[in-house]
């Protein structure tokens, strides 16, 4: 979920081999690349100028605001497990709780129902209907799949706790006894609510709701990412080899979701630990620190952090073709895309390396859909750091188009332009309208 900082089971085992090959002497990740200069100027405001796709999403951004929470206060004495796993952070994350977490054990069908109450904030049905009719027509899921239903289906079987920084609130699947898994829930938890509490998480819930799609997914990745490599460390201090190596086989199937948004929802923990794992073996946890402070403003500086923080990207535009579609078409759907929304789209249907490398040069990105009754149009824009990083990408995507689909690629210098329509003569108009 979004709103609530969740841990999923899926990533662990792959963090805890990281964080180990970090932590390992001569085992810390070097950057492939030298660190990026400052910027000759910061990243600029979105373009806010009638037609703008900026002005679209902005219309289109039909999102609930966050209630106010009151903050959930501990009251009693705190439970032996989490006064122990409280201590054990507090000394791996290198932080001191400001105040007494309030966290409770719960059932899993009761952590489900807690989760549903919040989902609708997450993922209004307007904005997640008209989102999924884009991803289809793009070809990132199944024609049909509601991107909705398949992160519900995801999150009830791979969530099994969650931390809300709005009240402070700190819920998780345990008991009185917990299991060694259930210890480390409750570590991920808790350095949440230490983050939290030292660098305001709310602003994540400020970035949804303004609905910065690219931003929020780099915030995400500093965030779990920190949750994800200091849990493990507590794993790796306070656990035995033996319960570490039980820790891989909890959490359900997803066999039956929709691979994109399977590997969408964990990418902030694999990529997150990988970057922060990074920053700690750079500068240590005041570099970790500083991420939390200074968010990663794009998915391309979390997957590449020798390009945090100076390495701002470039603000993409899409022009309104409503009118030149003809009559009836209007705006359906805008979204910022990121390097590592195109790494996964490729990843669908391409080899790892493959996509990783064809997306690597990534300067900036968005699409922008419009509808007429069944009819879906979308033109995906994005920027390049050279022209053969743009030439690279052009050719993987046409491969991962393949002949047969309505979908055509343009590349003009750094800059590459996909269309995709939901049937032949939609792209036809399309093309036309783009010109």
């Amino acid at each position: 979920m979004r709103r609530r900082r969740s841990v999923r089971a899926a990533p662990f085992l792959a963090a805890l081999a990281l964080v180990a090959a970090a932590c390992s002497p001569g085992g810390a990740p070097t950057p492939t690349e030298a660190a990026v200069p400052a910027s000759p100027e910061p990243l600029r405001s979105p373009p806010a100028g009638r037609g703008t796709a900026y002005a679209a999403l902005r219309e289109l951004c039909d999102r609930p605001r966050v209630p106010k929470e009151r903050p959930v206060r501990a009251e009693g004495e705190v439970p032996a497990v989490i006064a122990d796993v409280e201590g054990a952070i507090q000394q791996v994350r290198g932080l001191r709780f400001r105040d007494p977490v309030a966290a409770e054990p719960v059932s899993q069908e009761e952590l489900v129902r807690r989760l549903r109450r919040s989902f609708e904030r997450s993922f209004p049905s307007t904005l997640y209907r008209r989102r999924s009719a884009a991803w289809a027509t793009i070809g990132v899921i199944s024609p049909g799949a509601s991107i909705k239903r398949e992160v519900r289906r995801f999150a009830a079987g791979q969530v099994v706790g969650f931390y809300v920084p709005t009240s402070g609130e700190l819920v998780f699947i345990g008991s009185e006894r917990p299991t060694p898994f259930e210890r480390v829930v409750l570590a991920h938890e808790l350095t949440h609510a230490l983050d939290d509490q030292h660098f305001d998480l709310d602003r994540l819930d400020r970035l949804e709701a303004r609905c910065r799609d690219e931003a929020l997914e780099a915030a995400l990745g500093v965030v779990e990412g920190s949750a994800q490599y200091f849990s493990v460390l507590y794993a790796q201090r306070f656990l035995s080899l033996e319960e570490q190596l039980g820790l891989g086989s909890v959490g359900a199937s997803l066999a039956d979701v929709e691979p994109f948004i399977v590997r969408l929802q964990l990418w902030p923990y694999a990529a997150g630990a990988a970057f922060v794992a990074a920053r700690a073996a750079s500068g240590g946890r005041r570099a970790v620190d500083e991420a939390l402070r200074d968010l990663p403003v794009s998915t391309e500086q979390v997957i590449h952090p020798e390009r945090y923080p100076n390495d701002a990207p470039t603000l993409v535009d899409v022009p309104d073709l409503a009118g030149a579609l003809g009559p009836g078409w209007r705006d359906l759907d805008v979204m910022e895309v990121g390097e590592a929304w195109l790494q996964t789209m490729l990843g669908l249907r391409l080899d790892a390396a493959t996509a990783r490398a064809a997306a690597a040069g990534w300067d900036g990105g968005i699409y922008r859909a419009w509808s007429h009754g069944r009819d879906v149009a979308v033109v995906l824009a994005t920027a390049w750091d050279r022209e053969a990083d743009a030439a690279e990408f052009a050719q993987a995507l046409r491969s991962w188009i393949g002949p047969g689909r309505p979908a055509a690629v343009r590349v003009s210098g750094e800059r590459v332009t996909a269309l995709f329509g939901s049937d032949r003569a939609t792209l036809e108009a399309l093309e036309a309208a783009l010109g």
